[in-house]
């Protein structure tokens, strides 16, 4: 029985040049995949594209495009680039929008004509008229399937027809269409001529592997965050400092630079996300095209983009207008003018795979499916060090899902950095990274935050002075971060050493691997999920910026905003074992280690032995100032400075002349009346300092200065390896119980400290220099102004009564008999 509809569309056909056949679809599909070739259609992009164009976006479709899309559609079916329901459903969509809007053939033929005319005749006399004219006549005579037989059918069969992929599964291909609507959602080269070639010119995409690395950057930061970032410093900027920005620019750059000025001047939405995602689903598609994705991964990925655009888009409108923005800036070049023209077809079209609206378009259970294919892709550890580092390096973003291998160029930056900038070399293995894991700093500073918050930080004013204004005000700011544990402000910068190590490709990868792991096991354990910890980065960033550094909280919080940062898709783990990447000292040990105060640097981990290289210019010192050359030796002084150490030989040989004042000024003008030696000249000089009661010598306890030095040798002999960890740790304990048997707190100890310093300085013209040096860096330690000048501030004296208040979270060292869990 014949088919109504497929004999009307093969009449209909017969005005295109066609031989009359009952079913359009049994053209040979040689014949009209070269007919399609002939009309510009070389792929089924292209054919997606001319068959909504065919039915126009207007309220009247324009009858030449209504017959191109009839033949269109016959050629797509014929040559197997459209199944034959999808086929029949466009032929009889353009049946529809023909008989709605023309009466009768009379009325069609006479349609076509005018638009034939219109076009100026330009393929010549086709034969359209005397095919109309035999059309017309079997019409006449009521041969054939007549306009009025038509009608009756469609309106007895009446249904919506599918144009586009229908099943749940597939609709996420039609946010696709702007870059060629998906007629059938299985993916094949015929999909995309050319495909291959455009994916290595545009995004010098080579395989599966690019391809996944360039869709995750799409999808987690892509062009959009530079622009954000420039935005959203223009948008609080003023005219003039606008305009030295956009002449700092390369010249490359000026004019996209230009065509964002005009959006933030213009009071244009800045936002343009929808640059990255919807290219992110073509991406996807490309892949699947080319077989390099399944099509439950090419599926994963799509549905990955519009999940991010439906978290920042409530229609189909919103989208487009951010599209265009971004394409706008893209290009260098404001293409709002075109918006009309240039989405028409997709916001207005009968037909527009964008007919349903854009919030009902995917199933809630096929996102969270997709949600945890991508975090799938970001599982291992590695992305953790990723994440944290790329807010410094950008770039270091594309490197998520399958790892590149870092050019020549960036290895050997990356050594570069670790030998220059960190001292680590390759000979030391990756647990050396374990000296920048810092647990004590955070301590540190969890505990001034929460004594800030509490107004219990130590007083400005101390016996060396007080610190500037400045450095003041830094430390009480930190009472604002007071709920958020600054593990993160440590951790960042060990995440981007990590990172350097591993592009350096000098180290073992499991070994880095398991760093990278316990990385991830601290984080989740001190913060329950990503706001949290991008919170807590924004306000130690924003309190501790990087000294000669610009501030990266824009970065942070820019990742805390987007939806499709790195940070909001990572392995976030909770609860379970966990292990860090380096020693937690215990609250005891580090206190002791501060013993060591101003004599060193501050100590916030246990210290690890170093390398032969570091070893060496550890020797010197120890050689040069303690004439120490190994572990007994070392071991042996160290007993001494605890035991007695300077304090007795001022006792023995110092202590005495304060009571008898007449023959401590005959044994001074005795010494000064002759040649002195080198030995001499520093017992007189130590002589006119009991005289004098220099910085009060004569009356405070100089245990501080044996204790300082015990500790820092103490920390040089477990570097060297000369005292392994037990027996370091044994020095700390007797330093700290040592500690407060002699003083009550720090600004005692301070200041024996001090008079220790100074009396037992050898004669050199820097003294005065060196102890006003010490006086400061003494007051920044008992006031952490700056923060971390010093831990004096945030402990508890050995001894001392507990005076500070309890941090709002776990992060604190272990001992800490306050802490919170």
């Amino acid at each position: 029985m014949v088919d109504p509809l497929n004999a009307w569309w093969a009449q209909q056909l017969v005005l295109c040049e066609w031989a009359f056949a009952p079913d359009p679809l049994t053209l040979e599909a040689e014949v009209a995949s070269a007919r399609l070739e002939s009309l510009g259609v070389v792929d089924r992009g292209e054919l997606g594209w001319r068959l909504l164009e065919a039915l126009g976006a207007g309220a009247e479709a324009d009858p030449g495009g209504l017959l191109a899309g009839l033949e269109l559609a016959a050629l797509g079916g014929a040559a197997g680039w459209l199944s034959a329901e999808r086929a029949r459903d466009w032929a009889r969509r353009l049946a529809e929008a023909v008989i709605h809007v023309h009466d009768s053939l009379d009325d069609w033929l006479a349609a076509l004509c005018r638009a034939r005319s219109a076009e100026g005749w330009v393929r010549g006399d086709d034969g359209l008229v005397e095919a109309g004219e035999a059309l017309a006549a079997l019409e006449h005579e009521g041969e054939g399937v007549t306009w009025d037989m038509l009608r009756e059918w469609l309106a007895a069969h009446r249904r919506a027809p599918s144009l586009w992929p229908e099943a749940d599964a597939d609709r996420v291909w039609r946010l696709r269409a702007p870059f060629g609507p998906i007629l059938e959602p299985a993916a094949a080269p015929l999909d995309w001529q050319g495909l291959e070639g455009w994916l290595g010119e545009a995004w010098q995409v080579g395989g599966r592997d690019e391809l996944i690395r360039v869709m995750l950057w799409l999808a987690a930061q892509g062009d959009r965050q530079a622009w954000d970032l420039d935005a959203t410093r223009l948008l609080a900027a003023a005219p003039e400092e606008r305009h030295a920005w956009w002449e700092g620019l390369a010249p490359g750059d000026r004019a996209a630079g230009r065509v964002l000025l005009a959006f933030v001047e213009g009071g244009e939405p800045l936002e343009w996300a929808a640059w990255d995602w919807l290219r992110l689903i073509d991406l996807a598609w490309a892949g699947a095209c080319l077989g390099w994705l399944s099509d439950d991964e090419a599926r994963a990925f799509a549905l990955h983009g519009a999940d991010l655009a439906l978290h920042r888009y409530s229609d189909w409108m919103a989208l487009a207008r951010a599209y265009q923005r971004g394409r706008s800036l893209f290009e260098a070049r404001d293409l709002r003018p075109a918006f009309e023209a240039d989405w028409a077809l997709l916001l207005h079209s009968p037909v527009s795979p964008w007919r349903i609206p854009l919030q009902e378009l995917l199933a809630v259970e096929r996102l969270e499916a997709s949600r945890q294919a991508i975090r799938d892709w970001r599982r291992a550890p590695r992305h953790w060090v990723l994440a944290l580092a790329a807010v410094r390096e950008p770039a270091l973003a594309q490197g998520q899902g399958v790892a590149p291998r870092p050019s020549e160029a960036r290895r050997q930056e990356a050594r570069a950095y670790l030998a220059e900038t960190l001292d680590l070399h390759a000979d030391e293995g990756a647990d050396a990274l374990a000296r920048h894991w810092l647990p004590a700093q955070a301590h540190h500073l969890n505990q001034l935050a929460a004594d800030a918050a509490h107004g219990a930080l130590p007083p400005a004013r101390t016996g060396f002075g007080q610190p500037p204004r400045g450095d003041l005000a830094g430390r009480d700011a930190l009472g604002r971060a007071s709920r958020h544990a600054a593990t993160i402000h440590m951790a960042e910068k060990y995440a981007f050493y990590l990172q350097m190590a591993m592009d350096s490709e000098l180290f073992d990868d499991g070994r880095l691997t398991s760093l990278a792991a316990a990385l991830q096991d601290s984080l989740c354990r001190f913060y329950p999920d990503p706001r949290r910890l991008l919170a807590a980065w924004a306000h130690w960033e924003a309190l501790l910026p990087e000294p000669d550094q610009p501030s990266l909280t824009a970065e942070i919080r820019w990742h805390l905003e987007d939806p499709g940062s790195l940070f909001h898709w990572l392995d976030w783990r909770a609860g379970g074992q966990w292990q860090e990447p380096g020693p937690r000292p215990t609250l005891l040990h580090f206190t002791a280690m501060a013993l060591v105060g101003p004599l060193n640097s501050p100590a916030w981990s246990l210290p690890q032995p170093e390398s032969e290289r570091e070893c060496a210019s550890i020797r010197e010192w120890v050689d040069g100032h303690y004439g120490l050359h190994g572990a007994e030796e070392l071991a042996e002084f160290v007993d001494y400075l605890l035991e007695v150490g300077d304090r007795q030989e001022y006792q023995i040989n110092y202590a005495p002349y304060t009571l008898n004042r007449a023959r401590l000024q005959s044994e001074i003008a005795t010494l000064e009346s002759g040649e002195c030696s080198e030995e001499e000249r520093n017992h007189l000089l130590r002589l006119l300092r009991v005289r004098d009661d220099e910085d009060g010598c004569n009356e405070l306890d100089l245990a501080a200065w044996d204790l300082a030095q015990a500790v820092d040798l103490a920390i040089a002999g477990r570097q060297l390896g000369w005292l392994d960890e037990p027996a370091f740790l044994a020095v700390l304990e007797r330093a700290h119980a040592l500690a407060a048997r002699h003083y009550g707190g720090w600004e005692a100890y301070a200041r024996g400290l001090y008079a220790g310093f100074s009396f037992f300085m050898g004669e050199t013209p820097e003294r005065e220099a060196f102890l006003g040096s010490f006086r400061q860096a003494l007051v920044s330690w008992l006031t952490a102004a700056p923060p971390l000048a010093g831990a004096w501030a945030s402990l508890d004296f050995p001894g001392a009564r507990a005076r500070h208040w309890a941090p709002m979270h776990v992060d604190t060292l272990p001992g800490e008999s306050r802490q919170l869990h």
